[in-house]
């Protein structure tokens, strides 16, 4: 008779996950019995959960263990980007309290729904088999959808929730043809097993490549490469402004990280095979993204390109396929975290009730009327831009670098072009704030709650402070590299 074996659990090792589920679960109880005037609470709330998983979190660093039978990991590179995660999270709910009252949207779900997808985010982040990654990938994304369209009586919003669900969905369906290919080629979903597999040669070859590229595809859709970008522009310009900043920050970092740990546990073998398509579609995306957000008039719409162009420079480092290149991934998704979101806090602020005012001339005389705001934007978008001493520059010169070291001269010399294209987009935003005349309606004053002003000091830390004193970060990605 054969024995019943018992999988090896261990709900330390989820203890983040649970303390976000458990924290949404609440939130939603709390908004069946909280009084309208009180909801900004919920905000706070959720904030707490978020902070409380952060310490376990941290706490789980320099820890390496596995879980649920080989199925989920605990380890360095899974805190790292938990905390990247965490953080975007974090910053967005402070930048939605304020919004979310205006516009008649501060609901429990609604903060729910943001700590479901990190828990989503933090599964495919430490998922060492492709149904755990899979299973992530899902929560995550139906939370996406809903936050995009929560704006319900906003017309581009249902559109921008519609055209995700539709385009996500089919994205999802390559993946998961993918991974049916490689269960089919090796025989399991565990990552450790497929490389051992191909390092063996038991695996059937032509499958595994066809199923590789359904994965890039899948995963390409998430990360808004080009030619799976389309989708990005509407969505990042229909959603509510907080939910784009969010969707920017997080669910690219643990797209990224579950993107890295598939192709360097998975498929390191394969790495003379990809590493010419990571190639192609990091010059595409960097080049179609820059180049679209020159043609811009609409803000959100620009931040959207200009999101796609910094997932080219990220893909630079999928390129190298060494522990430089995955280390500067890692600091270059945190650094962009700070910056990114601090940049949609100043979206948010100036777009106002409904966000009616999002285009460039909206941005008239703001650095004059509102010079504090003027300033921390103009900063940000420097670091977008990556001119020094901003954190940005850093990101960008440790990533050319990886490129550079494995001999990519051409990739780093289109880089840099493109780097210099984004300047002029990102400088068109700074001249209309400074160097425009006003317009014959007057700019209204803002109001800069607590919460928005603590949002934009932390990017305002992050976008100078790792620019200036990057080293402990850096050393820190290094540590969290996958590959020693």
């Amino acid at each position: 008779m054969k024995q019943l074996v018992i999988p090896d659990v261990s709900l330390g090792a989820v203890g983040p996950e649970i303390v976000l589920v458990v924290t949404a679960i609440l939130l939603l109880l709390l908004e069946v019995f909280t009084a309208r005037k009180e909801k900004g609470y919920l905000a706070y709330t959720a904030l707490g959960g978020v902070l409380l998983a952060s310490a376990m979190t941290a706490n789980m660093n320099g820890y390496t263990e596995m879980n649920f039978s080989g199925m989920y990991v605990v380890d360095n590179f899974a805190s790292f980007f938990k905390l990247v995660c965490l953080l975007g999270t974090g910053m967005t709910i402070l930048v939605s309290v304020t919004y979310t009252i205006n516009e008649g949207i501060s609901n429990g779900e609604y903060y729910a729904l943001l700590l479901f997808a990190t828990s989503g985010m933090f599964f495919m982040i430490s998922g060492s088999d492709m149904v755990t990654i899979f299973m992530g990938l899902e929560v995550m994304s139906i939370s996406l959808y809903a936050l995009a369209g929560y704006t319900r009586n906003r017309e581009k919003s249902n559109e921008a929730a519609l055209k995700y669900f539709v385009l996500g969905a089919l994205a999802s369906a390559f993946l998961l043809y993918g991974i049916a290919l490689i269960y089919g080629a090796t025989g399991s979903t565990k990552l450790a097993i497929i490389g051992d597999s191909l390092r063996t040669g038991i695996a059937n070859y032509h499958l595994i490549i066809i199923g590789a590229a359904l994965l890039v595809v899948g995963f390409g859709f998430k990360i808004s490469a080009v030619p799976f970008h389309m989708w990005a522009p509407d969505v990042y310009q229909g959603a509510p402004a907080p939910v784009t900043a969010f969707m920017s920050s997080g669910p690219k970092a643990a797209t990224f990280a579950a993107f890295l740990r598939v192709f360097n546990e998975a498929l390191p073998s394969m790495q003379a095979d990809w590493w010419q398509i990571f190639w192609i579609l990091s010059v595409m995306t960097m080049t179609v993204g820059n180049i679209m957000a020159l043609r811009q008039t609409d803000v959100k719409r620009m931040l959207a390109y200009s999101s796609i162009a910094h997932a080219g420079y990220i893909l630079m480092g999928f390129t190298t396929g060494d522990w430089f290149g995955v280390s500067a991934i890692l600091f270059y998704m945190l650094v962009y975290t700070f910056m990114n979101i601090g940049v949609f806090a100043v979206v948010t602020i100036v777009a106002r009730k409904n966000e009616e005012k999002t285009t460039f001339e909206d941005y008239t005389g703001l650095g004059y009327k509102h010079p504090i705001i003027g300033v921390t934007l103009v900063v940000l978008l420097f670091s977008l831009i990556g001119i020094p001493p901003t954190a940005g520059f850093v990101g960008k010169f440790y990533i050319f670098m990886s490129a550079l070291q494995q001999g990519y001269v051409w990739l780093v010399i289109i880089a840099v072009v493109n780097s210099v294209i984004s300047v002029f987009y990102y400088l068109r935003l700074t001249i209309v704030m400074y160097m425009t005349e006003e317009t014959t309606e007057a700019l209204p004053s803002l109001s800069l709650s607590p919460s928005l002003v603590t949002a934009l000091i932390i990017s305002i830390y992050g976008s100078l402070w790792l620019g200036v004193m990057p080293s402990s970060y850096i050393t820190f990605a290094q540590a969290a590299s996958l590959i020693p």
